[in-house]
């Protein structure tokens, strides 16, 4: 089986995530921000999942699309947690930029396959 370097990206940045969620409830008891984070996080893998048992190319680009926007919105919340203290500088720099390469994984990913799917016209 052809690994998937995505999908091992994002499952790994999925559990970190979940670790940071459980950080967040049970040390710094915040549950409001905790649960935003954790279902951000873990919905970009989960559709990376999704697109790659995608029906069609045209579904296979809307589940990566929105994972992009999940990893987007991720990094707004990794930021507004580090910015009102809930999360040290060093632990929010190291997830955005795990989010960063993720992001940029997938708007490449995302580039070949509106390609393919142009080219195919």
């Amino acid at each position: 089986m052809k690994e998937n370097i995505i999908a091992e990206k994002t499952f790994r940045f999925a559990v970190r995530i979940v670790k940071l969620g459980q950080y967040l409830m049970n040390e710094k008891k915040e549950f409001i921000l905790s649960k935003q984070i954790i279902r951000s996080g873990t919905s970009i893998g989960a559709n990376i999942e999704e697109a790659d048992g995608g029906q069609s190319k045209a579904d296979f680009i809307a589940k990566c699309q929105i994972s992009y926007k999940e990893a987007k919105e991720t990094k707004y919340w990794l930021r507004l947690l580090e910015a009102t203290g809930y999360i040290e500088t060093n632990l929010a720099n190291s997830l955005l930029n795990d989010a960063q390469e993720i992001i940029r994984i997938i708007q490449s990913i995302l580039k070949t396959a509106k390609e393919n799917v142009n080219r195919n016209k």
